[in-house]
């Protein structure tokens, strides 16, 4: 039997922080590579591992497992002590063959992987993150949709009489004897979301994250993807098939994982089926959207706007063709940031495992 608490973790970018912080024996190749990675948000990297190290109680020095898949997951079960998932199914069988187990990690809070009934039959904690990179995602979809909309990158610093001439919107005073002085730059093409219908392909933990926000800005909020959510899971977002979906939507925004399953979901085919001038706002994967069939509809005007987070190439090319439209925002990969969201999710995520593996 290990010496130390087991704890097994699906194997994600984010989920290597665990051993960091709690196994003496990780690699210290891997801990100077995410020093890098977090030193222009967090310069001291070491000292941010060390404060949730402190609050680990008994739980550090751990043993950590880092686990690739389902069966090696499941091979490891056995010493485990607590276990972090995140897409893998955790069943019946899976918590009967883990008679140590104290306690399970959902990277996330949507929990239709685990065996919820079987956990409280066990006597297994059961703990959720609202994981904060998430919620900067879908804060990231809404700036570039605001941005979009009122046409916030077209416009910055377009101020003076010079600068809206350079712009071809030459300064032409209203009459303000009779009439407001707003948009004196006389700009048109903007746009409300209040009122505008947004489409989300797939309503998962970030999809979700994007209709809550959409509903506070009062858009109608549509969703699809394969298998309908149970209706006290779709809060007031209506579920309808992709091509109803793209039709009705005046924002479209795919947010599924990438894979051969995804890809080109949204070809030329598809693209022939938005409602003209609506816009697709794209912080998931890009290869979901066809690059090709996408440059074809921004050439066409059937597309009114797009915006990429991350990108098809990274880093990006000056002479990437998208950069040609003004009706067009590229960031560099930066939805889910500042760092400080990871770090913080991860201080929450191990003072939860300790509490509960210390009872």
């Amino acid at each position: 039997m290990p010496t130390r608490p087991v704890i097994v973790v699906e194997d994600d970018p984010f989920t290597r922080l665990i051993p960091i912080v709690l196994d003496p024996d990780s690699s210290e190749e891997r801990r100077r590579a995410f020093a890098d990675f977090m030193a222009h948000d967090e310069p001291d990297f070491d000292g941010w591992a060390a404060r949730p190290r402190a609050r680990a109680g008994s739980l550090y020095p751990a043993e950590v497992r880092l686990v690739a898949s389902e069966d090696e997951m499941r091979a490891n079960l056995k010493d485990c002590r607590a276990l972090v998932v995140e897409s893998f199914q955790v069943t019946r069988d899976d918590i009967a063959a883990a008679p140590r187990l104290a306690v399970i990690q959902k990277f996330g809070v949507i929990l239709r992987n685990i065996d919820t009934a079987a956990c409280a039959a066990r006597g297994i904690k059961l703990l959720t993150l609202r994981r904060r990179a998430n919620i900067a995602c879908a804060e990231h979809v809404f700036a570039l949709m605001l941005a979009l909309s009122r046409r916030l990158h077209q416009l910055n610093g377009v101020i003076s009489v010079e600068r809206l001439a350079a712009a071809r919107h030459p300064y032409r005073p209203f009459d303000r004897r009779h009439t407001p002085g707003g948009n004196y730059g006389r700009f048109g093409g903007l746009r409300m979301l209040n009122e505008a219908t947004i489409g989300i392909i797939g309503l998962g933990e970030i999809g979700r994250e994007i209709a809550l926000r959409a509903q506070a800005f009062g858009m109608r909020v549509l969703y699809h993807q394969r298998s309908r959510l149970p209706e006290a899971d779709e809060h007031t977002a209506q579920y309808v098939p992709l091509p109803q979906l793209l039709a009705e939507s005046d924002w479209i925004v795919p947010q599924l994982p990438g894979g051969p399953a995804t890809r080109d979901l949204l070809g030329r085919d598809q693209l022939a089926q938005v409602k003209i001038g609506a816009c697709i706002v794209n912080v998931s994967n890009p290869n979901i959207v066809n690059r090709a069939a996408l440059i074809e509809a921004l050439r066409s005007g059937r597309l009114g706007g797009f915006a990429l987070d991350p990108l098809y190439e990274e880093p990006g090319r000056d002479d990437d063709e998208l950069l040609e439209f003004d009706n067009v925002i590229l960031t560099p990969h930066m939805a889910g940031s500042p760092r400080a969201n990871g770090l913080r999710d991860f201080e929450d995520l191990i003072t939860g495992l300790a509490r509960e593996v210390m009872r």
